[in-house]
């Protein structure tokens, strides 16, 4: 873990980076990291090479080349900045506002693992330590949101 600075304020201790499918809202990849690692290095690693769009925030812009070696069929598809100096161009804020109906299916994943199993905070144990609890609050997300479907398949 690592500190580092958000604003004004000081902040000690790791980000969890989350892969989603976008039909069935499941994890497919975690990865947990120091605070202080950038969110697009982490990008490969969350990608495997059946993807054929990746929707992703402002943080992964600019990561075409890494997107085209891990899964050369997906489509790049960050939020673009839109607001420059004053100027707002109103065609792409529009085509942002598009892009969150996907990306609200990865926010949703991860709010299950915070609301339902209470993973907002976690105290220091070290990386490892507190990496593995990620991995498995995330399993139990995935078969939390899947409950329904295993429900009726095991009848």
């Amino acid at each position: 873990m690592h500190q580092t600075k958000n604003g004004n304020e000081w902040n000690f201790g790791m980000k969890a980076q989350v892969g989603v499918d976008s039909q069935s809202k499941l994890m497919h990849s975690v990865v947990a990291t120091a605070a202080n690692v950038a969110d697009s290095k982490i990008l490969p690693q969350l990608l495997h090479g059946r993807k054929d769009a990746v929707w992703s925030d402002q943080a992964y812009r600019g990561q075409a080349k890494d997107i085209a070696k891990v899964a050369p069929k997906a489509r790049d598809l960050p939020n673009q900045r839109y607001r420059f100096r004053g100027n707002v161009d109103e065609i792409g804020r529009i085509r942002n506002q598009m892009k969150l109906t996907m990306r609200s299916r990865v926010e949703h994943s991860i709010g299950v693992f915070k609301r339902v199993f209470g993973l907002r905070k976690v105290r220091y144990r070290g990386l490892s330590k507190d990496g593995n609890r990620l991995f498995v609050v995330c399993a139990l997300s995935n078969l939390f949101m899947a409950r329904g479907q295993l429900m009726l398949r095991a009848t």
